[in-house]
């Protein structure tokens, strides 16, 4: 009983951490949720995360060691097992025993020549935004994982999900704040070297970024490190 209120007092006290300052940084969340794993889950002797995006492109993300990342490898390689299984179609998937493992042969079969994994616990941790995502949690024994390995795995995945998609947001509005940022110093320059006002030289970003193909703020990144403007896209372009 004591072991159990332990195990939740900890999991309170990471959920506290990954819904805290640390939420906007993705590694940080990430790190934070499969070292936990590694800790608090029955039998966990590798873990990792698991995160594909619409492209298909498998990434294997703050593995507790390089079995844990291995397994990803071996996953994209060939394009089957219980993390990518978990990622796109399961909530959970449990994979008790390698060695009689039917739904993934090739997988397993390379999975217990390379490593020395033998099961495997997967849960699933969004699958929104064109990126789906799983908490993968390996030992080297077979038949090792409990309903509690589940429980306290399920709970893991939960606030991981949530930290992330937090921080993913962040990320976002940082991202943004900082393209709006730059487009506003490039009109800065362009305002005080032409004497145009605000909208003229946001209306002259706007037609090179269109003439060169370009993002808006790519542009604008560009025009302001140099702190230079191009002569020759300016004098092409004609302002409204």
């Amino acid at each position: 009983m004591s072991d159990s209120r332990d195990i939740h007092l900890r999991l309170a006290d990471l959920a506290r951490d990954m819904h805290g300052g640390s939420s906007a940084d993705l590694d940080a969340v990430l790190a934070q949720t499969t070292e936990a794993a590694l800790r608090l889950v029955p039998g966990a002797d590798h873990v990792g995360i698991t995160l594909i995006t619409g492209r298909r492109e498998i990434q294997s993300m703050a593995p507790t060691d390089g079995d844990a990342s291995l397994l990803d490898a071996i996953q994209r390689r060939h394009g089957e097992g219980p993390c990518l299984s978990s990622a796109w179609k399961q909530h959970m998937i449990r994979c008790d025993d390698y060695s009689v493992e039917e739904r993934w042969p090739i997988f397993t079969a390379t999975a217990m020549r390379e490593t020395p994994v033998r099961s495997s616990l997967c849960f699933q941790l969004f699958t929104q935004n064109q990126l789906l995502g799983a908490l993968n949690v390996h030992s080297d024994e077979p038949d090792v994982f409990s309903d509690d390995s589940e429980e306290i795995g399920l709970i893991l995945a939960t606030h991981a999900a949530i930290a992330l998609g937090t921080a993913r947001r962040d990320k976002q509005f940082r991202s943004a704040l900082a393209t709006r940022d730059v487009i506003g110093q490039a009109k800065g320059i362009l305002m005080e070297r032409y004497k145009i006002s605000a909208t003229e030289a946001f209306n002259l970003l706007v037609k090179l970024s269109q003439e060169t193909n370009t993002q808006v703020s790519a542009v604008a990144e560009e025009f302001v490190a140099s702190n230079v403007a191009q002569p020759s896209s300016v004098a092409a372009v004609e302002l409204d």
